[in-house]
């Protein structure tokens, strides 16, 4: 039987985090401005320009963490290659300990160490792996992770708006915007909870309560705040 494995989890990571900020955060705004005007055009403008900030403060935020990350691992990838030169033994007992720690026999584990120090790449890359549990970022993660984060927050940011743009009535918007925006809580942390094991009736009511709790905070407030 095939086994079946997710091999794309910075993907669906990187699609969960924008989807979630853009789904809930114009929902939030767009549904707190309309409690206070009468106008659709200012609801929609003021929710194009979170959602154009939203997406350039995400995709930044999210190409500083990646490169972060590449960053990181050429650093402890350098540091292995000298610990290699400088101190062979010491990192050749480490790869016989880590295989012990596996289960396999000490007299193999040192052959197996013997075998893998013939290549010094092989080496630090094995070292990398199983010593320090880091794996090499893909080409260009940086900027696709960017990428996805900005351009998963647009699309979860239209949803929310849309309605207010198709209706001239900042009411009848606000209406069909809680309903699809609901609508699409749900089939989000249906999906979240799917990607990342969770159970889906618990992950589905949490992220759909978390987008109304913040809509209607962000509702209330700002009747509070114009009498």
């Amino acid at each position: 039987m095939e086994e079946k494995h997710n091999k794309n989890t910075n993907l669906v990571k990187d699609i969960i985090i924008g989807m979630a900020d853009g789904l809930t955060v114009p929902f939030a705004l767009t549904a707190g401005l309309s409690g206070v005007l009468n106008t659709n055009h200012l609801i929609i403008v003021s929710g194009l320009a979170e959602i154009t900030a939203g997406c350039i403060s995400m995709g930044l935020g999210g190409f500083l963490a990646g490169q972060s990350e590449t960053e990181h691992y050429d650093a402890e990838l350098k540091r292995e290659y000298e610990e290699i030169e400088q101190v062979p033994l010491t990192e050749l007992k480490e790869v016989e300990d880590i295989f012990s720690e596996m289960g396999v026999e000490k007299s193999l584990s040192k052959q197996v160490a013997l075998q893998v120090s013939r290549d010094k790449n092989h080496w630090a890359d094995l070292m990398m792996k199983l010593e320090l549990k880091m794996e090499r970022p893909s080409k260009n993660q940086a900027a696709i992770t960017a990428g996805t984060i900005a351009v998963s927050y647009l699309a979860g940011g239209f949803i929310p708006l849309f309605p207010y743009i198709i209706f001239d009535n900042s009411k009848t918007g606000f209406n069909v915007s809680c309903i699809v925006t609901i609508m699409a809580l749900i089939a989000f942390g249906y999906f979240k909870s799917k990607m990342t094991g969770q159970p889906p009736l618990k992950g589905t009511i949490k992220v759909t309560i978390t987008g109304i709790i913040a809509a209607a905070a962000a509702f209330l407030l700002a009747k509070a705040v114009n009498g």
